[in-house]
This record gives C-alpha cells, structure tokens and sequence, in this order.
C-alpha cells in the first residue's frame, strides 16, 4: 500500500499539496492537528475528539511496539472505489507495529502495512468513536486515504494516540532543530519542545531524555554560540533536568559553561539542583564519567565566587542537610568520588609526561591517536633546595632504609619508598588491575637515580588540590558520614594538611568502624597507619601523627597481643624511636612488649630496656613495670587455693583487691556468678596461669574481655559466659583456644555462623546455646 499517492477526502475537500509538502519546515509553536471535525469516513456517523495533553489526568507509557487492527480507507475516485470502501465491504488485518524513530512499520509487511507509512506523511492524527458500535480507533490521515488502527479498548487506543503524536512530533523536531538558520527561531523551538515534554501524558525515561539529547547534538554541532545565547539554551530546557540526568554531550556544554563563566547565574540557579540530583541518585560514575567531571567543574565554580570556599561549604552542608543523620545514602560516595578524580587529575599531566601514556581523560573521549597527542613534557629539574624529611634515628643498631624520593610542590610533600614499593610489587607478583584508577603511589614513583625531584604544579591545579582537598576535611566532619569516609578513603600519599586533619578526625573517633580503618586491609597493602609511620611514605611530622593512631587504637580493642605482634614485627623501630623522644605512648607500648613477652630476642629486650631509660617518662614507666611482675611472681608463686567464688554484687576493684592480698598459683576454679565485674577484671584473670574453669554467668562481661582471655589463658578448658553481654565479635576469639572442653553461651547473641565456626575446635565436648538469636 503506497501512503504518498494523492487524493481527496469522501465528504470533504481535496487536500492542498503544496500545504503538506511544506509542513516539515513549519515551526512547532502550534498543535498541527486541528482539521474539520465534521469529516465523515465511509457510511458509518463518527465522532472526532481532539486530545490535548495536559499535567493531569491518565497517564501511558510510551508504546515501542504492539498487536493492533489495521485497516486503510484510500480516498474513492469513482462511484465503484466509493462502493468498494464503504463499511460493509471494510476489511481488518492484524499486524504487530513498531514504532520507530521515523516510521510505524510492521512486522509482517503485507496487506495494508506493505510498505512503512512515515511519520512525515502523517497529516493529522485524531481518535474516533461510533455511536452504534464499541470501536476504539485512532485515525492517521495521509495524502491519498486515512490509516485507522483499532485497539481493544480505549485506554490502549489512547497510548497508541498519544505514542504516535509523541513520535511525529520529535521526529518534526529533530529535523527544525537540524542546523538551523537562526538562533532567535530555534530557541523558541526549543522552549515549544520542552513544553512538549513536561505536559505530555506519557510517562517514560526517553520522554525527557529524547529532548535533551536533540538538543546536547545542535550544541555539539554549534560550537560558536555567544555566552548569551548559551545562557538562553541552558534556562529553557532546566526544567527537563530537574527530574534527569543531562547526557554526556550536554554535560561537556555544562562544564564549558563553568569553566568560562563561573559567576554567571545560571550556575547558582540552574545547575545547583542538577548538581545536587546527581550527587543524590548517581550510583555509578564509571558508567558515565562526564557527571563526574560536571560536578567538578560546578564545585570550582563555586569556589571561584566572591564567597569561596564558604560558598562551597554551604552546598555541602545543603546536601548533608540540617539534622544529624544524612537522609541520602549515595551522596556521600559520590562526592567522595568526585574528590579523589579531582585529586590525581592534578598529578595526571606530571604522570604521564614521564611515559607519553595516553591520559585517563584523553582514553575515555577515545583520543588515543599520536597525532591527538601532547608532545613529551620534560622532567622538571631537580631542585637542589627541595626540603626533605629527615628520617634518621639515633639508635644505632636499628635498621634503616635507604633514603627515599621526595616529591615536593608548594604545600604538597610526597615522599616515596622504593624499596617498600618494589618489594610490595615483588610479592603481589606485579601490579594488579583491580583499581579503576592508578595507585598515585606508583605513578609518582621516579627513577632511583633521582633523589629528590621537585613538581611545581600549575596554579590552577594547585587550587584545585586545595579546594578538594578541603572538602574532604569538611566531610570528616560529619559524625554520621565519618565511618563511610574511612572505608572509602583509599590512602593518598600526600601530607596536605586538610588531609592530615581527615586522617586525625578518624584517630580521634572512639568508634570502632572509624578507626579500625586506619590499618591496612590485607597484607601486602599498606594503610593509614603505616604511610604516617616514622619513615613511611607519608610522614612529615615526626610521627605525630603515627603515635595518636597508635593512642586510640590501644584505648579500644585492639589492645591484644595481636596488634602487639604486628608493631613488633613491622614498626619496632619507629615505636623506640619516638619512645626515645620520650613519647609517653610509645613509651607504654615497649612496657607491654615487655610485660606480654612479645619480643623473644634477648638482645632487642635489651635494647628496649635501654630505650626506655633513656627518659624520665619511660624510666618512670619501666620501674612500674618491674613492680608489677615482681607482684605477678609472688601472685603466681605456688600455694595458695585451687577453689575461689566471690560473693555477689562484687566489683572489678573487689577482684583486684582479693587477688593482691596473696598467693593464687594453685587456682584452678573460679566463680565470679551473680557479680558486677565487667571485661575490665580480664587483666587480673590472664594473671592466673592455672585457672582452668571460669564462671561468668549473669556478669557484664563482654567482647573485649574474652579476647584477652583467648590470647592469655591457653589452659582454660571450662567457660561459662550464660546471660553475658558478649557477641559474634568477642565469641570469634574463642575458636583459639585449644584446651576448651566446655563451653555454656546460653541467652547470649551469639548467632547461627559463629556457632558453626566454634564447633571447629577439636577439643571441644560440651557446647551448649540455647535462648539464643
């Protein structure tokens, strides 16, 4: 069936060609559906209903394909065609219609549906009704006969209408919109095709996002638009973007627009809620990089009004908004995000001068080709006056390590190990691909000729670094956010200050989740804790900041035998030297070294020894030591009671008092049922090196006091901990201890997992948790 053969109308007059052929260049301010409603088709009295669309009433989704009745009426010549295509003789077809960007085609193409009827040659699109029959049927009128299309009932018959309208009007639009002559013309189209959008009945994604995407291309193909004109474009389609993401294309047209006019209005009025709809909805920016680099460039604008930073604060408090708990999950890890991109976009130029690599920018636009690329960028030259960080211990006998690369640039000093480096590339067996961005750490490496190398980054990137290296500050704090922060935060080897100033905010948090992200996450891959080390990458102050860490991370429940371990093994060194400069923390960790037996080597207690009375604080806190284990020999000196219960409502201090009075070596049983002792008692029950059966029922005993238990009390082999406060956390521990035969955890939280992780202690015979969750 040919739909652009001409014709006339049974009951009206014969279309005006020329009126038609010159419609696609119409402009489309106006509805183009209005016709004569008292057209009549065939024999059969109809009735015309023009359908305007409006915010209110039913809404459809937006028809891609579907089944549906066809039947094409072609306009009668003769007295026979008239006969022929009268109602009695109307046939029906089924076809299975899609509904493509330029055409309604069929799936079948036979019959009625032969050939694709374009939306071009649709001259009016109306919905029909008859009096004595219960049809629903939509007309589309062409040059030469009238398409109608029945649905099954009539709201289906309504989201075809409203489907079909939708598809010719944006497909009229992409062709108004297509290089046009004036810009005065097509911004009124744009505003007309905007209006579309929002009072369009139909409800889906590509509703909003087909005008936007018409109108990112005609700016893409207009790169010469005045700032007014880019001004005008951006007011009249805002109000799509309160609901939507802008595409790629448009997002570069945005961060132009930033990045020339920073102070414009249209930044504050226009892109603060986009920006703000991205940082709350956006769940990956990997998918579309561009939102990330918008948002970036929104927030240097910010920075570059009269306000500053303070400008910038205010956005972030915006988001966070006014109460305690942030009411959006996903606003925190994507300005996370946009801080770290920032961050290394910085370092990216001076990355990739030393190898000619392609950039992280150039390979997501897909310039990789040589002649795209940037000439090589020679090294800057070494700085002989660059300040270093001296790392140097006045012991003798320690270990150093050679002395490392320094990396400085204006406030920002990087200091590079590579011997830890290389040996961390030698164990993991060469880099890995599992991080969507290079480790700054070995981008930054130099040559080992190279002592000391000095990048003066430019004065916008070093804006940049302030201004998102203060936003990371501002993040930390927010007592709600802080926790995600410290597992997000991947460690960035450089001492900026408002770094350092995070860093300490985790230190300081006396919850757990905050500041157990301070050590590394698996071995092999360095953490906070050891980058700010006495010699780590990072470190610039003498390790000040190591020894807070190392503060709040023995206040909690890190103070094992464990952690104790770890520093012996890994940071003895930088432990004696700030205990040499008299450190009162260090100084208490060399104590327990001492007092837990943690160092085996005679020569390194010794030196110790030495180390610790090298101060008056530590000499002070030796002398104490060796008090305590003169008692801890006469407490555990053989003799005294193998049996022990202290009566009820006894106190942690009543335990420590009963057991200073004399000898317990011999103790092998001890009740503390029914009393108010609490994890605390765990220091004097790990002194007890015979206990083997211990009661703890309905005490306040809890998590930090079993691990304590379970590192120093090897010969336990009874436990009972009914109606105590402990947990998964603290139960965990137990599966260490070898010699436990019996263990009661009833009315406790111990759960379903933890309980078959103890069952794995071979000695155990007796295990009982009932009354458990």
């Amino acid at each position: 069936m040919d739909f652009t053969s001409g014709g006339g109308v049974e009951g009206s007059e014969p279309h005006n060609n020329q009126f038609y052929q010159c419609e696609e260049n119409k402009p489309l301010l106006a509805d183009m559906s209005e016709s004569n409603n008292n057209t009549k088709l065939g024999a059969g009295p109809c009735k015309r209903s023009l359908h305007h669309c409006s915010s209110s009433g039913m809404r459809y989704k937006l028809l891609h394909e579907g089944d549906i009745q066809v039947c094409v009426v072609k306009h009668p010549r003769t007295f026979l065609s008239k006969i022929l295509t009268s109602k009695f003789l109307r046939r029906w077809e089924p076809h299975h219609l899609t509904l493509a960007d330029s055409s309604l085609t069929s799936a079948t193409p036979t019959g009625y549906m032969e050939t694709s009827l374009p939306y071009s040659s649709i001259e009016d699109l109306q919905l029909l009704s008859w009096d004595n029959a219960p049809k629903y049927c939509v007309q589309l009128s062409f040059p030469g006969g009238t398409v109608l299309l029945q649905a099954a009932n009539s709201y289906l018959r309504d989201q075809w209408f409203h489907s079909l309208q939708w598809k010719k009007k944006i497909y009229k639009y992409r062709k108004v919109l297509n290089n046009p002559s004036r810009w005065d013309v097509a911004l009124k189209e744009i505003r007309a095709l905007v209006d579309m959008a929002l009072t369009s009945p139909l409800q889906d994604e590509s509703i909003h996002q087909a005008p936007l995407h018409i109108i990112s291309t005609l700016l893409a193909e207009n790169s010469n638009l005045s700032p007014q004109d880019h001004e005008n474009i951006i007011v009249a389609i805002a109000p799509l973007l309160e609901n939507n993401h802008p595409p790629p294309d448009l997002c570069e047209f945005f961060c132009k627009h930033c990045r020339e006019r920073p102070r414009s209005s249209v930044v504050i009025e226009v892109f603060t809620p986009v920006v703000q709809r991205i940082l709350k909805h956006n769940m990956d920016f990997g998918k579309c990089p561009r939102l990330r680099l918008f948002t970036q460039e929104y927030i240097l604008a910010l920075n570059e009004l009269n306000g500053g930073m303070e400008v910038v604060k205010k956005f972030i408090h915006s988001m966070h908004g006014p109460t305690g708990q942030c009411p959006h999950p996903r606003v925190l890890p994507n300005l996370v995000a946009v801080c770290l991109a920032a961050i290394y976009s910085c370092y990216e130029e001076f990355i990739n001068s030393r190898d000619n690599s392609p950039s992280l920018k150039e390979i997501r636009n897909g310039c990789q080709q040589q002649n795209d690329r940037k000439p090589p960028m020679p090294l800057p030259p070494t700085n002989p006056v660059a300040p270093t960080i001296p790392i140097s211990s006045p012991m003798s006998s320690l270990p150093l390590s050679p002395p490392p690369s320094v990396v400085n640039s204006s406030e920002i000093l990087v200091e590079l190990e590579r011997n830890n480096n290389s040996a961390n590339t030698k164990r993991k067996g060469g880099p890995t691909r599992g991080d969507s961005e290079p480790n700054l750490i070995d981008c930054l490496l130099v040559s080992p000729a190279v002592n000391t190398l000095s990048i003066q980054l430019p004065a916008q990137a070093d804006r940049v670094l302030g201004c998102f290296a203060l936003i990371l500050k501002m993040l930390s704090d927010y007592d709600d956010w802080r926790p995600a922060l410290a597992s997000l935060l991947q460690p960035i080897p450089f001492p900026k200050e408002e770094l350092k100033y995070v860093i300490q905010r985790f230190a300081e948090d006396p919850r757990q989740e905050v500041h157990s992200c301070l050590l590394s996450v698996r071995s092999g891959k360095d953490g906070w804790f050891q980058l700010y080390s006495p010699g780590g990458v990072a470190c610039d102050d003498d390790g000040e900041l190591f020894a807070s860490m190392v503060h709040i991370l023995m206040g909690s429940c890190y103070k094992t035998k464990k952690f104790l371990l770890s520093l012996a093994e890994n940071k003895l060194g930088p432990c004696m030297l700030l205990a040499l400069r008299g450190n009162q923390t260090m100084v208490e960790i060399l104590c327990l070294m001492l007092e837990y037996n943690i160092i085996e080597n005679k020569d390194t207690q010794l030196q110790i020894i030495s180390t610790l009375e090298s101060t008056q604080v530590g000499l002070r806190m030796y002398e104490q030591l060796c008090d305590r284990q003169r008692e801890l020999k006469e407490l555990q000196r053989k003799g005294g009671p193998t049996r022990l219960t202290l009566p009820s409502k006894s106190t942690d201090a009543d335990l420590a008092r009963l057991l200073s009075s004399g000898s317990f070596g011999n103790l092998e049983n001890l009740s503390l049922a029914f009393t108010n002792v609490t994890s605390a008692c765990a220091e004097q029950l790990i002194k007890l090196p015979s206990l083997k059966q211990l009661n703890l029922w309905s005490t306040q005993f809890g998590d930090a006091g079993l691990r304590l238990l379970s590192e120093h009390l090897a010969c336990l082999q009874v436990l009972n901990l009914c109606e105590t406060p402990v947990t998964d956390a603290g139960l965990l521990a137990l599966s260490s201890m070898k010699s436990l035969c019996s263990l009661n955890m009833n009315s406790t939280k111990l759960t379903a997992d933890t309980y078959e992780d103890l069952k794995v202690i071979q000695s155990l015979s007796e295990l009982s948790c009932t009354y458990c969750q």
